[in-house]
């Protein structure tokens, strides 16, 4: 090996080394101070990258979780007054019931009347009042609110509260429909209530009548309220019921003149003109465990009746029919629609539902109208207290499932978050075992950089020996 004194290749390399061991010992010091593994972009750009992403979500997911708190304390405000304008429902009722009793006189009713008056009067009050962050909630004006309870876009809870004011509440669209027209499965296949298409009708829905099960009121009834959920409308069963056309006429059955309702005969008895002895309507009524058909006598005229809603099917032998005045045929029942708020029907098979396709406005006095002056008032504020008590207990029950959300979307977002926290910790945070023994072989290396350093700058200094 050549002695040098211009270039000292020792030196240079101990220098470079103790350049590199000090950058090791500057990182290992910064990562030690910081907590941070990655604390400028080129410690690892691709991990800082994620680091960051992962830090925006959480940071998002934390506001979100006070996002959904401050929905739980709005909903709680809205759900609180909802509770005290149902004691108050309550206690109008309860007048109400007082009111019909006819052991009260004028002065009485009079003075009922005027505490339903006050009492009408605080369910406005509350309903105009009650505010959250100076938002009212149960005037009507607080609909389609989204709560952001996400880091993201789109990521939001909506929330509806509906009118709780006195002149909202109790009032009710409910509509009677005529006799179902369809004659075969598949004839109310187009019916829609509020947008809603509507099932059609299946004959096991109705497992009482012989005949056009599928069409029958029961069935009916049955598909239209399977979609309520959605449609907010509800359907009952109105009685089935048919007036013979003629008076009847009278005559003795037999095998050969007789009548059948619905799969039971009729065949023996002597039938008087009008029915005068009532012998057929006795006839009649001995069966209608089997055929659930009762019988009377309107003017001269057989009426049969199906108090379920079954159909009624009516067939005849000889002079059967001249016999009762009733024509062989299926005769139907009909539904009643009922809802909250007005709804629309529609479809080509409306009519033949019974009900016009239309708009079916609301067609009873909501709350502030309550006059238990009367009588007839104080029954009729039954009736729309009993509406009324329907429509809050809905709202409260839709703010209670709003809650119960919310409460689960906190404990998803705080679970969310802490499994991001963990995720960026593990990609940005310092192992500080390993920090600690980087750091420690740094100043190792750093120690005997400096003393080789020292041994290599006196090389040169044996060239000295040789001039001597």
């Amino acid at each position: 090996m050549s002695l040098s004194v211009n270039t000292n290749v020792a030196s240079l390399n101990a220098q470079r080394n103790l350049g590199v061991s000090s950058t090791s010992l500057n990182r290992a010091l910064e990562r030690l101070s910081s907590g941070f593994r990655i604390n400028r972009a080129g410690d690892d750009a691709a991990g800082l990258s994620i680091s960051e992403s992962l830090r925006s979500q959480v940071r998002g997911l934390r506001q979100a979780v006070r996002n959904a708190n401050d929905g739980l304390s709005l909903v709680g405000t809205a759900e609180g007054a909802i509770s005290e304008v149902t004691n108050l429902i309550q206690r109008i009722r309860e007048l109400a019931v007082q009111s019909s009793n006819g052991t009260n006189s004028q002065a009485n009713r009079t003075a009922l009347q005027a505490e339903v008056t006050q009492l009408t009067a605080e369910i406005d009050r509350i309903a105009t009042t009650t505010q959250f962050n100076g938002r009212n909630l149960l005037d009507g004006s607080f609909t389609s609110t989204s709560l952001q309870v996400g880091a993201n876009v789109a990521q939001t809870i909506s929330v509806d509260i509906t009118s709780i004011r006195a002149i909202s509440l109790g009032a009710t669209a409910t509509y009677a429909g005529s006799a179902i027209t369809a004659a075969a499965a598949g004839d109310l296949d187009d019916l829609t209530i509020n947008g809603i298409q509507i099932a059609n009708p299946v004959a096991s829905d109705d497992t009482v009548s012989t005949t056009a099960n599928a069409v029958s009121a029961i069935a009916l009834a049955a598909a239209i309220n399977a979609s309520s959920g959605q449609t907010n409308v509800t359907a009952t069963v109105n009685a089935a019921t048919t007036t013979g056309g003629s008076a009847v006429g009278g005559g003795t059955l037999n095998s050969t003149n007789n009548f059948t309702i619905n799969g039971v005969t009729f065949n023996a008895g002597t039938i008087q003109a009008n029915d005068a002895d009532g012998a057929l309507q006795n006839l009649i009524n001995a069966q209608a465990a089997s055929t659930g058909v009762t019988a009377s006598i309107s003017g001269n005229n057989l009426v049969l009746t199906a108090a379920d809603g079954r159909n009624i099917q009516v067939t005849a032998a000889g002079t059967g029919a001249t016999i009762t005045g009733v024509a062989a045929a299926v005769y139907k029942g009909s539904v009643t629609l009922s809802s909250l708020e007005q709804f629309t029907v529609g479809g080509s098979d409306a009519s033949a539902a019974g009900h016009a396709a239309g708009t079916k406005a609301l067609n009873s006095s909501a709350l502030n109208a309550v006059n238990i002056s009367t009588f007839s008032g104080a029954q009729a504020a039954i009736t729309t207290a009993d509406a009324a008590l329907a429509q809050v207990n809905a709202a409260r029950a839709g703010l209670g499932a709003v809650t119960n959300r919310l409460e689960s979307t906190i404990a998803n977002l705080q679970t969310t978050a802490e499994n991001l926290s963990a995720s960026e910790s593990r990609i940005r945070d310092a192992d500080f075992a390993q920090e600690t023994a980087a750091l420690t072989r740094a100043q190792i290396l750093q120690q005997a950089g400096v003393a080789i350093l020292a041994q290599a700058n006196v090389v040169p200094q044996a060239a000295l020996s040789l001039l001597r």
